[in-house]
């Protein structure tokens, strides 16, 4: 059995090069990473697994720091390390795509991956965050999918994700909100080849030109609002109270943009039971269990 580490350890690219510890090893990898609550959610529903079956009770879950430039060497360590199964989160979801071995035909789709699967040939990459959005959104905002149109916040590997998700699952339209051009056209574009039939209107924060619907899911995939200090992107006074706003950050519990909606009547919820369902179909990837502990993952995640 190896050594428990804390759930509130952080560790490097450094680290990582001298890892020499027994046992299953899972991690998450991201930039910034220590405000995730990943390892208290995956090593509480791993305890719970290892009274069941102890094969999992040297089974661990860790976060490692990793700025984008060391995404490249990161990942070649630790699958020569046999990390059995790793997260990835902002920066790193479309930057892992071409270093990995294969990736889920979904995944590729998307465009973007966040769990990836230790094979000798290299991993394997999936994307379970659609999953844990769609079920997110469903339970807490009794919204699907395809009941509004969808203004969509963010133009990176989660909105490129969630574009794709409510796109399968047959949402009307699509306005797509970005800061710069460069990545929203990118976004665009990469889903109309995929979707070419869709109705997708990019926009710029900045810009009052695109008219946005009064009613509508409302989702932020943007990184605003990790910090306190963080401003709204944009507008939001043309959203009536019909509206429902689904934040993908869980840390703060309640952002800013989670406040500003709120003050406007509309339904809000933060990201955190996303992150428990994509964790929770993760960890049933890594593991190849039907159904893992989702409860034991949300009030870990609650307590931490």
């Amino acid at each position: 059995m190896s050594a428990k580490l804390s759930n509130d350890a952080t560790y490097s690219l450094h680290d990582l090069k001298d890892w020499s510890r027994p046992g299953i090893w899972l991690a998450v990898l991201g930039h910034p990473i220590a405000h995730s609550l990943s390892p208290h959610m995956h090593n509480s529903a791993l305890e719970e697994l290892a009274r069941e079956d102890s094969q999992y009770s040297d089974w661990n879950y860790i976060r490692f720091d990793i700025p984008i430039q060391e995404l490249p060497q990161a990942l070649d360590l630790l699958h020569a390390k046999k990390f059995r199964g790793v997260n990835l989160t902002i920066p790193h979801k479309v930057e892992a795509l071409p270093l990995v071995d294969r990736v889920d035909p979904d995944a590729q789709s998307i465009g973007a991956i966040n769990t990836l699967w230790w094979r000798e040939s290299g991993y394997v990459g999936f994307n379970t965050d659609g999953y844990g959005m769609e079920t997110a959104i469903k339970r807490n905002l009794q919204t699907r999918l395809w009941d509004l149109p969808v203004v969509l916040l963010g133009a990176g590997g989660a909105a490129r994700a969630a574009a794709m998700q409510c796109l399968i699952r047959g949402c009307p339209e699509i306005w797509i909100g970005n800061r710069s051009e460069g990545r929203l056209n990118e976004l665009v574009g990469d889903i109309l080849r995929n979707y070419p039939e869709s109705k997708i209107h990019p926009f710029l924060f900045d810009s009052s030109l695109v008219p946005l619907p009064e009613e509508a899911l409302i989702i932020n995939a943007t990184s605003m609002g990790l910090k306190q200090e963080d401003s709204l992107p944009m507008d939001i006074s043309c959203f009536s109270e019909k509206s429902v706003f689904f934040d993908m950050i869980y840390t703060p519990p309640q952002t800013v943009m989670m406040r500003a909606f709120g003050v406007q009547g509309i339904s809000v919820c933060n990201g955190l039971d996303m992150l428990v369902y994509q964790g929770a179909r993760a960890l049933e990837i890594w593991t190849g269990l039907d159904r893992v502990p989702e409860d034991t993952m949300r009030k870990a995640a609650l307590s931490a």
